[in-house]
């Protein structure tokens, strides 16, 4: 099922949705044993609040009254060890709750993060990279409140208003009507205060989207508005969209600061009208003073759990909203499918064939058209063409992060789809112009911390790149701390380094991306020198934009508009004068100016 996310920050939701809610229960029935437990203690913990009124009653009616000091000591020594049992009680609750949430967005986590790694690039092509972070992040925390303070909480408050009735009516069924007279207008508020939440509800979130878009794009773009003098009207733009998120904030803020005062009027209201109609019945002597001074607590605390039930509305309604945005990326469906039965791959030769090979991103708009080429084991083959020609999308087909439309691509003679993606891609490398650097260690970021290269594989790579002269000089060496995006090092350095990763796990075919068109001149000579002793043995597909560099490859292939125009050697391509004699034309022309 592929989805337009487009509009997934705005998803509202239901305060309770029947089908989002089981398929969440399915994460906690690993731990229902623990949700078992945290039910009955709110069961016991609801009991026990409702039980200290009545016992108040008969301390008041059967002991004060009667003048009893020893009775009176056994219940107040009663209410203490039922405010003891409830705290050690609520103990174990926090606990399990906390516990189960923990746990289970724990699993949440770890199955969507497992998911968006089998997602295929086509997905992320549309799809913004801070929207897949807010998924993982905020909207799975929502779930923990649900998990930790929702779900079992609304059970507490619950049975809380259930034995809270349950003794009101036990006690005097009279009084416990003129109390809940008030009701009507406490259900007509919620309902009110419910309506208008969720509208403000809605606001913020569109707000907070808008802001977090913005910080994002704003703070990844800074040397851009910083080059271009940009800072104070960026600013003003930030105040803006701030400004419009504070006053949604502030309308929702709003509704809680009517809703709340409101519940503790009605609450008094109530209380006026036990004084007032319990009082009188105190008076006639038809109620204990104990049963009215019960009921003014009971009063007290049936207001408080509809208070927090009013809170819990908002969480349930929040994590509706961002469960159902999880489980609209879980069931995204943007795989490169694996072969239900694969091939066996044990070791490759490392021949390439490609047989009338069309591919596009979108749709029947094709970037690829009737490709066909062949190269043999241990030739180094070169893709040479302006930008836009197809010569990257190649190297995405050859790699299965796109499938292609019709035709096929062959690996010593087996489709590529007959393999799984792992298989393949065990025996491709590949660096490309823009090279990502992971947090942590020089090491780290050349073996990958894969359990198969040893330090010896990642220090011999590096030499051969020529790469452990500049980690060398490092205070750390190998250990040396790598920024986000290796934003320590210079662009040379990482490039170097993203050679010695694509060598440390010693691959058959090897494959270059624009590698070595953003170093220096002298790092530049260092490459080419690693590289004409690690293609020894090995097939090699580089694509390039300077032509001094692929002059000696054994074959060049020339790319104009997705077609293949020109296949050969480079002293036969400038033999035809055709576009290949054109690029190198136009490039010897360059290098004169440069010289000039």
């Amino acid at each position: 099922m592929s989805r337009d996310y487009k509009n997934d920050d705005e998803i509202l939701g239901k305060a309770y949705d029947a089908k989002l809610m089981k398929r969440l229960l399915q994460f906690i029935k690993p731990y229902k044993k623990y949700t078992v437990y945290a039910i009955l203690l709110s069961i016991i913990v609801a009991v026990l609040g409702p039980v200290r009124p009545y016992l108040t009653k008969i301390a008041v009616d059967d002991s004060i009254a009667q003048r009893d000091y020893t009775g009176l000591l056994h219940i107040t020594l009663l209410l203490l060890g039922s405010l003891i049992l409830q705290a050690v009680i609520q103990y174990f609750l926090t606990y399990y709750t906390q516990y189960l949430g923990q746990k289970t967005i724990l699993d949440i986590r770890i199955k969507l993060y497992s998911h968006i790694q089998k997602l295929a690039a086509r997905f992320f092509d549309r799809t913004p990279i801070g929207r897949i972070v807010t998924r993982v992040t905020n909207d799975i925390e929502s779930l923990n409140e649900l998990f930790s303070s929702g779900i079992i909480m609304i059970f507490s408050d619950v049975f809380i208003i259930i034995w809270i009735l349950v003794f009101m009516f036990f006690m005097d069924w009279n009084l416990t009507l003129v109390t809940l007279s008030v009701l009507p207008v406490l259900v007509y508020g919620t309902f009110l205060f419910r309506k208008k939440v969720r509208e403000s509800f809605r606001d913020v979130r569109f707000h907070l989207a808008r802001l977090n878009s913005y910080m994002q794009e704003h703070v990844t773009g800074i040397s851009v508005i910083q080059i271009f003098n940009k800072e104070k009207v960026e600013k003003n733009n930030f105040a803006g969209i701030n400004h419009d998120h504070k006053v949604a904030n502030i309308n929702s803020i709003f509704y809680y600061a009517v809703f709340y005062p409101a519940v503790e009027f009605i609450s008094a209201v109530a209380i006026g009208l036990i004084i007032w109609y319990g009082g009188g019945e105190v008076i006639q002597s038809t109620l204990s003073l104990g049963t009215l001074f019960a009921f003014l607590q009971y009063t007290e605390m049936f207001f408080r759990p509809i208070r927090d039930l009013s809170e819990k509305y908002n969480i349930m309604q929040t994590a509706m909203a961002s469960s159902e945005r999880i489980f609209n990326l879980l069931d995204n469906d943007t795989f490169i499918p694996d072969p239900e039965s694969p091939a066996k791959l044990d070791k490759i030769e490392g021949n390439i064939e490609f047989r009338n090979v069309y591919f596009a991103y979108n749709e029947d708009n094709y970037v690829l058209k009737n490709i066909n080429f062949k190269i043999n084991r241990g030739e180094t083959v070169a893709i040479v063409g302006a930008t836009g020609a197809g010569k990257t999308s190649i190297i995405n087909i050859l790699t299965r992060f796109y499938d292609i439309n019709s035709g096929e691509i062959l690996l010593d003679g087996i489709d590529i789809r007959n393999l799984t993606k792992s298989a393949l891609r065990r025996y491709i490398s590949v660096v490309l112009q823009d090279v990502f650097l992971f947090s942590g260690n020089i090491k780290s970021n050349i073996g990958m911390n894969h359990p198969d290269i040893s330090d010896e594989h990642i220090y011999e790579a590096a030499r051969l790149v020529g790469a452990d002269k500049f980690i060398q000089l490092l205070p750390n060496k190998y250990e040396e701390e790598v920024k986000e995006r290796g934003a320590t090092l210079s662009v040379g350095q990482k490039q170097l380094i993203s050679f010695a990763r694509a060598l440390a796990f010693n691959p058959q075919i090897l494959i270059l991306d624009e590698a070595t068109s953003s170093v220096d001149t002298e790092t530049e000579m260092l490459i080419r020198e690693a590289i004409q002793k690690l293609l020894i043995g090995r097939t090699a597909i580089v694509i390039a934009h300077r032509l001094s560099t692929i002059q000696k490859s054994d074959k060049i292939i020339v790319m104009h508009k997705g077609e293949i125009k020109e296949v050969g050697t480079h002293q036969e391509l400038l033999a035809l004068k055709g576009i290949y004699f054109k690029l190198y034309q136009l490039q010897y022309k360059d290098q004169e100016l440069k010289i000039n």
